[in-house]
């Protein structure tokens, strides 16, 4: 099974890509041994802000279509979204601004799981919200979601872990949800 992931978010410091690094790392170690995970980092698909105008002068830009190829290769895509002002960073928004225009169903019917973490109380749900009941209309099989509040409380820096067993468990069982049916569906 091959798993795309990646964090919605361009920070190097992503509090949102360790928590995708480790829910890929415990899909992979505990859940699927065989499991192919690669995670791919926004920053390697900076463009030029989507305007029509500029599609229209110069095309798609070949990272747009280096993306949305990644997700075409991909059994499942796990996603864990940074939320900037209640709603998606503005390096997400773009990236897939443009891979909408190579086809509108960017995630092609691909089972995902979403997840979002913030320092604050909120863990992010305004965006997980927002993307779990966005995302099918561009071809995302949303399976489920999880947010993790206080990030620098609940997750040892580190050990690039979750502390809280109430929590692991949580995510262990969603993520084992999402690889019990992709691989019914085989």
């Amino acid at each position: 099974m091959n798993i795309l992931s990646f964090a919605a978010s361009n920070s190097r410091q992503s509090i949102n890509k360790q928590l995708v690094s480790h829910a890929s790392l415990m899909l992979a170690e505990q859940i699927d041994t065989e499991a192919r995970v690669e995670t791919i980092d926004l920053n390697d698909y900076e463009m030029p802000i989507y305007s029509v105008d500029r599609e229209n002068e110069t095309g798609i830009p070949a990272m747009a279509h280096r993306f949305f190829n990644k997700v075409r290769e991909a059994d499942l895509v796990l996603i864990s979204f940074a939320e900037h002002n209640g709603s998606y960073s503005a390096a997400y928004k773009n990236l897939y601004d443009w891979a909408s225009r190579i086809d509108m169903r960017v995630y092609e019917g691909k089972p995902m799981l979403l997840l979002a973490t913030s320092p604050g109380p909120g863990g992010a749900r305004n965006v997980l919200k927002s993307a779990a009941e966005s995302l099918p209309h561009f071809g995302a099989d949303v399976r489920g979601t999880f947010s993790l509040e206080r990030f620098h409380d609940n997750f040892d820096h580190d050990e690039q872990r979750l502390v809280d067993p109430n929590l692991k468990a949580e995510l262990i069982q969603k993520l084992s949800e999402l690889t019990k049916s992709q691989q019914a569906a085989a």
